[in-house]
């Protein structure tokens, strides 16, 4: 019976040059030159194949388990645990802990293709992005990575935080990190100064463009004439310890420290659970005394120069008052400075002359005192309350009672008004004659003293005449009688107002 081999492309070309060397038609090194393999292994090959035939050139082990398979019921077990404690974990760190906390020891392939048919792990493709590589520094200390992240680092368990980290960019290692409830100038500048005192001054912090690094302002008119650039109170401080502030142009310059939140967010916040911690204070005593050793251990790398470039601090370096906000103020006539509405004195004896309208250094330091300087020495001072404002007396006004005010009607015989009255009596008698009615009643004369202010009629108007006195008179006929009448009387009055 026939007996039928499945091989690949790879296995026919080297079938086909195993055949070549059986028939002298090639050497053991020229065909082990071809194949990238050894001229050993191609005598072990040449030598099945004269045996067994075509099928020598096969690996033996197909067909047959693997000897590197797992355990019978390894796989089952790491994937329950998984679902039962690690369910939002990745297959590297849920490796690690099953490792650490279960001993028990599988491939993160392994266990990352049991999760993805069980449903436990969707697999993510990472986007293609093109980058231009830069080389990292020789040594450590020569360029430290500087940012903070804001997470829920402790889930529903505690407060949102923020994390600050220092990484070296030639290592990246975790050189130093905090919890900090927010990221401004204050805190900024109390973890710095803990990492100062702990590693010495780095050569130049890598940062980004946010207003604690960097003045988001174009310059004065006096800072342009000075030729001095707008600076924060952290690049202050910093150019006085002679460190170099470089501000990064986008977040994947300064890879090291953003990549690294990425593995804090994942990792971090997993340990923080684990270990039921809910609070910053031991927080940060976890991350110093655990999170931080093991996290370098796992991914730091071995600098390329192993010299340290941190430098000393010197004793020159008072870290109080350099780690400080500085302010510039005026001394005004009666020898007072304020700030932020608050006033402080200054005491007669000073060690150095003191004038109205000098200019003195005001420092609020991190401990929360507060001192003033002028040509380089320290001033006395006591703090005063500030002046009440002054007191405005307002007369209290009686409050007034609304009257109320009725709209204002012209009467009919308003000079205003006078054409379309006459025109409607004149329309009302030609009914009335018409109908056969009694002739209508004589009009009412009234006599407006007020008319000389108003301008005269129009010449020719049968209405208007004069009484000889400069008023003119209004001559008004009267309605005629109503053959219903209603229940109410009308009564024709005649009124003469005389001046």
């Amino acid at each position: 019976m026939e007996e039928r081999l499945t091989m690949t492309n790879r296995e026919l070309d080297k079938l086909r040059v195993i055949r070549q060397v059986l028939e002298h038609k090639l050497r053991c090194h020229e065909a082990a030159r071809q194949l990238g393999l050894c001229v050993r292994q191609i005598v072990r090959v040449c030598g099945r194949v004269r045996t067994a035939g075509n099928k020598g050139v096969l690996h033996r082990l197909r067909g047959r388990p693997s000897n590197h398979q797992l355990p019978k019921g390894r796989l089952a077990r790491a994937l329950a645990l998984v679902k039962m404690h690690y369910p939002d974990f990745g297959p590297t760190f849920a490796t690690e802990k099953l490792r650490e906390r279960h001993r028990l020891v599988i491939s993160p392939w392994a266990l990352r293709q049991g999760m993805i048919r069980a449903g436990l792990w969707r697999p993510r493709r990472q986007p293609v992005t093109h980058r231009a590589w830069r080389t990292r520094r020789a040594c450590v200390g020569e360029l430290v990575q500087l940012d903070g992240s804001d997470h829920p680092w402790f889930e529903a368990r505690g407060p949102r935080s923020v994390l600050l980290a220092y990484v070296d960019d030639a290592t990246s290692r975790l050189l130093d990190g905090a919890f900090v409830a927010v990221e401004d100038t204050l805190t900024l500048l109390r973890i710095t100064r803990t990492y100062l005192t702990r590693h010495g001054r780095p050569v130049a912090f890598y940062v980004d463009k946010d207003s604690i690094y960097r003045v988001n302002r174009q310059a004065t008119i006096e800072e342009q004439l000075q030729d001095s650039a707008p600076v924060t109170q952290f690049t202050r401080a910093m150019r006085e310890l002679d460190i170099e502030v470089i501000p990064a142009h986008s977040p994947q310059a300064k890879g090291r420290v953003e990549r690294s939140f990425d593995t804090h967010q994942d990792r971090l916040v997993k340990e923080l659970r684990l270990a039921g911690i809910r609070d910053m204070g031991r927080a940060n005593h976890f991350l110093r005394t655990r999170y931080v050793p093991a996290h370098n251990r796992r991914f730091a790398i071995e600098p390329a120069n192993p010299t340290d470039a941190h430098r000393p601090l010197l004793p020159t370096h008072d870290l109080d008052a350099i780690l400080a906000l500085q302010t510039l103020r005026t001394v005004e006539r009666d020898f007072t400075v304020r700030l932020q509405n608050r006033f402080f004195q200054l005491v007669p004896d000073q060690p150095v002359r003191v004038r109205p309208k000098d200019t003195v250094l005001i420092e609020q330091r991190l401990d929360g005192t507060v001192h003033l300087r002028c040509k380089g020495r320290y001033l006395a001072f006591q703090p005063i309350a500030k002046s009440a404002p002054r007191r405005v007396r307002v007369a209290a006004l009686a409050p007034s009672a609304k009257r109320s005010r009725r709209a204002y009607r012209p009467p009919r015989t308003h000079p205003w008004t006078e054409p379309s009255y006459a025109a409607m009596r004149r329309r009302q008698a030609a009914a009335h004659a018409h109908q056969g009615g009694t002739p209508m009643p004589p009009p009412v004369v009234i006599v407006d003293p007020g008319a000389s202010q108003r301008p005269k009629t129009r010449p020719g108007s049968s209405l208007s005449a004069s009484n000889g006195r400069g008023a003119p008179v209004h001559k008004v006929c009267t309605l005629p009688p109503d053959p219903h009448p209603r229940t109410t009387t009308t009564h024709d009055i005649s009124i003469e107002r005389k001046p």
